[in-house]
C-alpha cells in the first residue's frame, strides 16, 4: 500500500529513474548530486545467478559517462555495500570514477570488501560508518588453477594493480596494504584482515568516519571549491 501511494506522487520520469537505476533526483537541494549505488556482488564478464544482488559494470560505466557529460550535475556520491566480485570490473569502475571531473565522495555502509576497497577510495574523499567492515585479502580466483610459476606471477601482477591503486588514492602505503593482505589469525578460513570503520581510518585507507550528513557536507564543500 505504501509503495502504491508513493508511486502516485512521483511523475513518470522519476519513477522510471527509480526502477532502472535506483536514483531519485531531489527537487530542492543545494546542488544536483548523482547517487551511485554499488551493492551486492560486482558482476564482470560472467553473469551471476538471477537471485544474486549485483552491480553490473555494463550498467555503471555508461551511467558514469552520462554523469560526466551532464552539465547540470555538480557532484557524485558513491554509496557502497558490496561483498566484492570481479577484479577487472571493479578496477574499471574505480578508474572511471577516479578520472571524473565532478567532485566525488564515497560512503561505506555495511561493508566494502575485497575489490570494494579500491571502489571505496576512488573518490576525492571517503567516509565509512562505524559499524561497516572492509575485508582485505590476496587476489583469489575461482575454478581450476594450474600450479605453475606463470600462474603465480599473474596473480602477483593483478594484486599489484589493486595495491597500487589503493595506495595511490589513500594514505596507506603499498607495503602496509600488502602486509594487511597477508595477515594470519584474523580470519577463520583465509589470510587477510577484516577492518571496522575506525580501524580503516586509522590505517589510512578511508579518510574519515561519518554518515550521510558528513558525506554530503564534504561533497558540498568540494563542489564549492571546484566552482570557485
Amino acid at each position: 500500500m505504501t509503495t502504491t501511494l508513493f508511486n502516485k506522487e512521483m511523475d513518470s520520469e522519476t519513477q522510471e529513474s527509480l526502477e532502472k537505476t535506483g536514483n531519485i533526483q531531489p527537487t530542492r537541494s543545494k546542488y544536483k548530486i548523482h547517487c551511485l549505488n554499488i551493492i551486492g556482488q560486482i558482476e564482470g564478464h560472467e553473469a551471476l545467478p538471477p537471485q544474486t544482488k549485483t552491480t553490473k559494470y555494463e550498467h555503471i560505466i555508461p551511467q558514469l559517462v552520462s554523469v560526466e557529460e551532464d552539465l547540470n550535475i555538480d557532484g557524485i556520491l558513491v554509496i557502497l555495500n558490496t561483498v566484492g566480485g570481479d577484479i577487472e570490473a571493479g578496477l574499471a569502475i574505480s578508474e572511471l570514477i577516479n578520472g571524473m571531473s565532478k567532485s566525488s565522495v564515497s560512503l561505506v555502509l555495511g561493508g566494502s570488501h575485497s575489490i570494494g576497497v579500491p571502489l571505496s577510495v576512488c573518490t576525492n574523499y571517503s567516509f565509512i560508518v562505524p559499524s561497516a567492515t572492509m575485508t582485505i585479502h590476496p587476489v583469489r580466483m575461482n575454478g581450476t588453477i594450474i600450479g605453475t610459476p606463470q600462474t603465480y606471477n599473474y596473480f602477483e601482477r593483478v594484486q599489484d594493480r589493486v595495491t597500487n591503486f589503493v595506495a595511490r588514492n589513500s594514505k596507506i602505503s603499498d607495503d602496509e596494504f600488502t602486509r594487511l593482505m597477508h595477515e594470519t589469525g584474523n580470519m577463520s578460513d583465509d589470510i587477510g584482515i577484516i577492518l571496522y570503520g575506525v580501524e580503516a581510518v586509522n590505517y589510512g585507507i578511508i579518510d574519515s568516519v561519518g554518515g550521510i550528513k558528513e558525506a554530503l557536507s564534504k561533497l558540498y564543500e568540494l563542489i564549492e571549491q571546484h566552482k570557485s
